[in-house]
């Protein structure tokens, strides 16, 4: 068997278009906040528009980016390709090749074969999926052609790290010829339209196939092409445009001779460059650093002159650009936030048509450049914000604030904290006077039950905790963040952090038996332990006798009704696991709690409030084909022993009791699945309408018994029934559903 490993790193939602997800599942939250790749304009509907992100979503508009509707391949898509003469069929390179027939709604495994599938094998920090087939002629597919003649005609990049080659298939896929072998991998192909040609660029050459020959043009003075775009004209040679990182260069002999591009300015940093595919005259160019005035500007160049001339039709500084009609990133956040484009998309059919996807947003223009407009939000009435469907977020919680039903909060990385007053329907950055350097994450938040707009926030600099990738680049001694504390609801924050030390602060927990005028509060802070308060947050002392090991790894807290707690400690790395703790004495001393045996990953801990239950989330040791000890533990008598009782899925983030009926239990993690429970974890069943990846945790809704909130690595928070009809969600192939 052949080994194929697909990168993953994390996903988003479904909102607006064509059939509904089983029960209504909808994204709710600001919009955007995270990193778009690959616009692609269909040829045939320039209101056709898709958009992936590295969080495995990926996004599809019909009705040119007013609405976006997420679909989920299960892994980051590298590319899209629109079939030339079939208007409905789609292709998506992510854990494979996929195919879409009816425009977006279901896709299908090209390659490999369903039939070849051996097995799916989910080990990394993220659960990232490699498919074991057999045979797997191919390799991991890198780029992908479409003949506009015959449509069934595909050429594709493919192999290993050692060897790349071109294939191509007559009949749409179901076989596969090697045609040549290629020097390195290329960036991206193409058919010429006129000549049938196939071209491939690669960072230090374009190579063109003719049959089973290939012709090689090196790169100007052998430069490194971060990205390369190809225009076809009639009785012309191919124009391709090609950038470095400090150079724009254009062809107009299919790459045997080269010109230097000059913008205005000086100097300059370049990301990205797009052409239309049938109007090669006109590019667009993503630049940064560009000097002008002795001032450093970034946004968007364009050519209509074949790159002999360019304006600078996005040009943002440090005011924004009055043609750029940002949503709420820039005008929040500064222009530089999502910076200028990582990818550029320009139709086929109008070369005016241009979208640009960056660290935040996804920006449109249908005037040439002329203004520039967000399609990942819309303003509501009430000034606050909406997604359009387009949501690339991280959360950890949906908070409800409990003396006004329509004050919502969601805890986000990258974005902080952001507040809702109208119910959940539109949302405002709520992160006033958070020290600059802790915005980046808010873990969570804590209300006090008597006093009302009264409330607490830990917030780091350091993101995406407990993954080990966080501390594998940085010792938990340089994590910056604390606790805040707002006297408003939320509007306004003052820290709150005196006699704690610089810390990721993941977790906060209130004592509800303490004096209101003197509320007891616990933080779990990762690298550093737990502290404690015992005047509302004011002072606080560190409170780690009896925990074990130096930066100790505190990242959940859990307290029953008659005042133990519990301590979940991160693992640190497969050799060196979690743990669990519990203290009787208000955190005063600290006793080990025995894990399961085999598990490693302790990741959440959930206590029944009326008996010893404790329901632990596990994550999975890197082992056989699925992980081992990862799923759902239970104990029936605080920790002295453990069950396993959920281990279809190895991953799992968090555990969730429902507040009105403890027999009713949810769980989410990274295998794109929420489950529910309703006889205490006896037997568990997956939430139909929630397929995606990353999943944190499931949250009741409030206000309806039959609903519930899910926040995702990446995906912003889903909403919708748990008694939906279940249907078959974007992936069609059953080895893969």
């Amino acid at each position: 068997m052949l080994l194929r490993r697909i990168s993953i790193a994390a996903i988003t939602l479904t909102t607006c278009l064509a059939a509904a997800r089983p029960g209504d599942f909808r994204v709710i939250g600001p919009g955007g906040g995270g990193a778009m790749f690959h616009p692609t304009i269909s040829p045939h509907d320039a209101n056709t528009v898709l958009v992936a992100c590295d969080m495995t979503g990926a996004y599809i508009t019909h009705d040119a980016g007013r609405s976006w509707r997420m679909f989920n391949l299960r892994g980051v898509v590298h590319f899209f390709a629109f079939d030339p003469v079939e208007r409905n069929t789609i292709y998506a390179g992510a854990t494979g090749l996929w195919r879409s027939s009816d425009g977006g709604e279901t896709w299908r495994l090209v390659y490999p074969k369903p039939s070849a599938i051996r097995a799916i094998r989910m080990n990394s920090d993220h659960a990232e999926e490699e498919i074991l087939a057999d045979p797997d002629p191919l390799g991991s597919i890198t780029a992908l052609a479409i003949d506009s003649s015959d449509s069934r005609k595909l050429y594709v990049a493919a192999g290993n790290k050692q060897q790349r080659a071109f294939f191509a298939s007559n009949n749409g896929g179901e076989s596969w010829e090697r045609r040549a072998t290629l020097s390195e991998p290329p960036l991206r192909m193409w058919v010429d339209p006129f000549s049938h040609r196939i071209y491939a660029a690669a960072k230090h050459s374009i190579a063109a196939l003719t049959g089973t020959a290939v012709t090689v043009e090196k790169s100007p003075a052998n430069a490194s092409f971060i990205d390369v775009s190809a225009g076809f004209a009639a009785n012309a040679q191919p124009t391709f445009y090609g950038i470095t990182e400090r150079s724009a260069f254009v062809s107009h002999d299919a790459g045997s001779t080269w010109q230097q591009c000059q913008l205005p300015g000086n100097g300059g940093d370049f990301r990205a460059v797009a052409t239309s595919l049938r109007h090669p005259k006109v590019a667009y160019l993503s630049y940064s650093e560009l000097a002008i005035d002795a001032r450093p500007w970034l946004g968007v160049a364009k050519t209509v002159d074949s790159g002999a001339h360019w304006s600078l039709v996005w040009k943002d500084g440090d005011v924004l650009d009055p043609h750029v009609h940002d949503a709420w990133i820039a005008p929040l956040l500064g222009p530089g936030w999502g910076g200028n484009p990582f990818a550029l998309g320009v139709a086929e059919q109008n070369p005016e048509i241009c979208y640009g996807t960056d660290d935040g947003r996804t920006m449109q223009t249908v005037d040439g450049g002329r203004s520039w407009n967000a399609v990942y939000s819309r303003r509501a009435p009430n000034g606050a914000w909406t997604s359009t469907g387009l949501d690339v977020t991280t959360n950890y919680g949906i908070h409800f604030d409990p003396f006004d039903r329509n004050r919502q909060f969601i805890t986000y990385t990258d974005i902080g904290l952001f507040r809702s007053e109208d119910g959940g329907r539109s949302w405002q950055s709520s992160i006033k006077g958070v020290p600059r350097e802790w915005r980046n994450t808010t873990y969570w938040i804590e209300f006090d039950p008597v006093v009302k707009n009264r409330m607490w926030s830990v917030n780091s600099y350091t993101h995406d905790l407990p993954r080990p990738k966080m501390w594998r680049q940085a010792s938990p001694d340089s994590y910056r963040g604390g606790v805040c504390r707002s006297d408003d609801g939320g509007r306004t924050w003052i820290k709150s952090s005196e006699g704690m030390p610089e810390t990721a602060a993941t977790h906060i927990l209130l004592d509800p038996t303490s004096r209101p005028a003197s509320r007891t509060l616990y933080v779990a802070a990762f690298g550093r332990g737990v502290y404690k308060s015992t005047n509302g947050g004011k002072t606080w002392d560190v409170k780690n006798s009896g925990i074990a090991g130096p930066q100790p790894f505190a990242w959940r807290l859990a307290r029953r009704e008659n005042g133990t707690l519990f301590l979940v400690v991160a693992r640190r790395s497969e050799d060196t696991p979690g743990a669990l703790y519990r203290s009787d004495d208000g955190a005063e001393t600290w006793r080990p709690v025995s894990l399961p045996q085999g598990v490693t990953g302790p990741n959440g801990l959930t206590v029944d409030p009326h008996s010893q239950r404790l329901y632990l989330a596990a994550w999975a040791r890197p082992a056989g084909m699925h992980g081992e000890g990862g799923g759902i533990y239970l104990s029936d008598d605080d920790g002295a022993s453990w069950r396993h009782i959920l281990h279809r899925d190895q991953h799992i983030y968090d555990v969730t009791i429902d507040p009105h009926n403890p027999d009713i239990l949810y769980a989410a993690g990274f295998e794109s699945s929420a489950w529910r429970s309703t006889d205490r974890g006896k037997h568990w069943s997956r939430i139909p309408g929630f397929n995606f990846k990353w999943g944190h945790r499931v949250i009741p809704d409030p206000a309806d018994a039959n609903k519930i909130y899910v926040t995702t690595f990446g995906g912003s928070v889903w909403h919708g029934a748990v008694n939906g009809r279940p249907a078959i969600l974007d992936i069609a192939t059953p080895e893969l559903h």
